[in-house]
């Protein structure tokens, strides 16, 4: 197959600038377990998924991280984040405009995402559904989550096409690795983190005046 195969879309800090709501959410949460969480700790948590953000607060705010009390935590954060999700979440520059051309290109997309299910559909309801021909959520991929190859890895098995002809775009370190491991050309967009240099990774400052053959040109 020659060409562009698929675009591979990250959704959080990439499609929408949603990390602020999480912000919102996950300082709450510390606040509810009697301690604080420093602007270097939020920022660790780029790309994390729940289990993993659940365990982590628990930890900074030295209660006890068990099977049950990450449950509890990762329920509380899962409420107040999809009250924060249930109305229009601002776009990421050109990120709309970019949909919209793919798409009417005839140009195949997925979502890849570490949001669970339930959070993803709500944030589906401002971004749009119509766009992807398969999503994959953090909750659907047994717990191999970014940076894990396995969520790129699942997407280009849902299209049914090559990773090495696919671009993935990216805002995260996580992200950015588990594209790269799962044999995807990796656009990064840094928002809140940065992304450090690596192997079929390249740079841009926004998705402003990206189109197909721009994409394509960045194929190996």
């Amino acid at each position: 197959m020659d060409g562009l195969a698929a675009v591979l879309w990250d959704m959080d800090g990439t499609l929408v600038d949603s990390e602020k709501l999480w912000d919102v959410a996950l300082y709450e949460a510390v606040e509810t377990l009697g301690g604080t969480l420093t602007e270097e700790q939020r920022l660790s948590l780029v790309g994390s998924n729940m289990d993993d953000t659940a365990a982590f607060l628990l930890e900074v705010c030295g209660k006890p991280v068990t099977p049950e009390s990450i449950a509890e935590m990762g329920e509380w954060i899962r409420a107040r984040t999809a009250n924060l999700f249930d109305g229009p979440l601002p776009w990421r520059p050109g990120a709309q405009e970019l949909l919209e051309l793919l798409r009417a290109q005839g140009v195949p997309m997925a979502l890849v995402t570490s949001t669970e299910r339930s959070l993803t559909e709500l944030a589906l309801n401002t971004i749009g559904r119509e766009y992807f021909a398969a999503t994959v959520c953090g909750d659907e991929v047994d717990g191999l989550n970014k940076p894990h190859a396995r969520p790129y890895q699942l997407a280009t098995e849902l299209l049914g096409v090559p990773a090495s002809r696919c671009v993935a775009i990216e805002d995260s370190p996580p992200g950015a690795a588990s594209a790269a491991a799962a044999g995807c050309t990796v656009v990064v967009i840094p928002n809140d983190v940065d992304v450090p240099p690596g192997e079929r990774r390249v740079f841009r400052s926004s998705l402003v005046g990206l189109d197909v053959p721009g994409l394509t040109a960045l194929l190996p």
